[in-house]
């Protein structure tokens, strides 16, 4: 038995809060029955459920992948200027989508799933799930500027959380590791351009705690039942 929001979500139709909306406007169906209340339990084997007059069901395994980014691949299901993306380098039978994004020429850990709503807890602010970078700049940074960026810098859509940064032993004060806990549009990219600084290279070395130790560049693997 399954909850019926729980089951709406698994199958990629709406978010578990999204379900219960939709639940509670009586655009959901069990059996020819509107429900009635939240919470309802399902077998999906055997009840038949219907979302605004469509049947809806998991057809599919849930699947998490990791995969090894690699430089000029598109973070898209497709890209009309033909180049690469990340369905290029992983293939499963089931159809996966990226959570969330990462930029052309920005490398390292990018998860795929066909999970909504593992993809939404991932991307949602509130869980504030741990993003690290290694960043290389053109120029040294200055001490007194990764303390700015550590307590949040203010940028056009507001002021940033707290992160952590450091510059990396033998990088000439060009090498700083970052860690952030937002997933805002070129968010890195954007800290430090508003500073002055311009990013030569971008590698996201963990999300989540999850790194790439193990996989070459361009290489995928499922993850792991304790991941």
């Amino acid at each position: 038995m399954i909850r019926l929001n729980k089951f709406l979500s698994t199958a990629g139709v709406l978010s578990r809060r999204k379900a219960d909306q939709m639940i509670e406007e009586g655009r959901v169906l069990v059996n020819g029955q509107v429900v009635a209340a939240l919470g309802l339990k399902i077998d999906p084997a055997k009840d038949q459920v219907f979302f605004d007059g469509k049947q809806v069901a998991v057809l599919h395994d849930q699947v998490y992948v990791l995969f090894n980014k690699p430089k000029d691949c598109i973070t898209t299901m497709s890209d009309e200027r033909g180049r690469a993306t990340v369905l290029a380098y992983v293939e499963t039978k089931e159809r996966v989508f990226p959570v969330g994004r990462l930029d052309r020429n920005t490398t390292g850990v990018l998860l795929l799933t066909n999970d909504g709503e593992f993809a939404n807890a991932l991307m949602h602010p509130k869980n504030l799930v741990d993003k690290a970078y290694k960043v290389t700049l053109t120029s040294p940074v200055k001490p007194e500027h990764l303390k700015r960026l550590a307590g949040g810098i203010r940028l056009s859509d507001g002021k940033t959380g707290s992160a952590e940064l450091h510059a990396l032993p033998g990088g000439k004060n060009k090498v700083v590791g970052i860690v952030i806990h937002e997933g805002r549009n070129r968010q890195v990219h954007r800290m430090f351009e508003a500073l002055g600084y311009e990013i030569e290279k971008l590698d996201r070395v963990s999300y989540g705690g999850l790194t790439y130790e193990g996989l070459k560049r361009g290489a995928w693997r499922y993850l792991r039942t304790t991941e």
